[in-house]
């Protein structure tokens, strides 16, 4: 493994995961409920963490399976697989260019009970992965399952940091962090980087 340029693979992978994680779908419903359901902070902060980790877990299972097929592919399509994987990476950066970003949050759902309300939320983020990941993950192929692995953690470190930072800011009543204007350019901030990540890879994998 090149690890000077696994470094940089895996640096761009933690952007790209916290910028999709700082979208309000990813923590603004858990404080709205949370509030309506009456939770405490720590309360409202589990759910959060419990639903990050199933989006997270989700994803995971996707790129194992992306990579799986990679490994076994890569030997028949040694000579230009990199091609492969860089024309993936720049086609994910063109589609989040190219699609409307929707940057509000849904209207939490009333719900009757916490049980519901918990399992409600953490299914909603869940059964959401974190598609501009899955583009991260093909750049394990050549790294093997080691490169997943370690990827898979930048994906949990990115995720829950961002996750649980921005629940924990407005629960704590910061309404002064202005995240429009950030929120506005995710699409555009995560197609730019799949398409550096492409360009990364036909420069420095041999």
């Amino acid at each position: 493994m090149n690890f000077a340029v696994f470094a940089s693979i895996a640096a761009a992978g933690f952007a790209v995961a916290f910028m999709h994680a700082i979208l309000p779908t990813h923590w603004l419903p858990f404080v709205l409920v949370g509030r309506e359901q009456k939770w405490s902070a720590g309360k409202t902060l589990g759910v959060t963490a419990l639903a990050g980790l199933g989006h997270v877990a989700f994803t995971i299972l996707i790129g194992a399976v992306v990579v799986a097929i990679g490994l076994a592919a890569a030997p028949a399509l040694e000579a230009w697989f990199k091609w492969v994987v860089a024309a993936v990476l720049a086609a994910l950066g063109l589609f989040y260019l190219t699609r409307e970003a929707h940057q509000h949050a849904d209207r939490p759902r009333r719900y009757l009970s916490d049980r519901a309300a918990i399992a409600g939320l953490v299914l909603l983020l869940t059964l959401s992965p974190c598609e501009a990941f899955i583009g991260v993950y093909m750049t394990a192929i050549k790294h093997g399952w080691l490169g997943f692995g370690l990827l898979s953690l930048v994906l949990l470190a990115a995720t829950a940091a961002a996750m649980m930072l921005f629940t924990g800011l407005m629960l704590a009543g910061a309404r002064f962090v202005k995240l429009d204007a950030l929120q506005a350019r995710e699409s555009t901030i995560l197609g730019l980087a799949l398409i550096a990540m492409a360009i990364a890879v036909i420069i420095f994998e041999t």
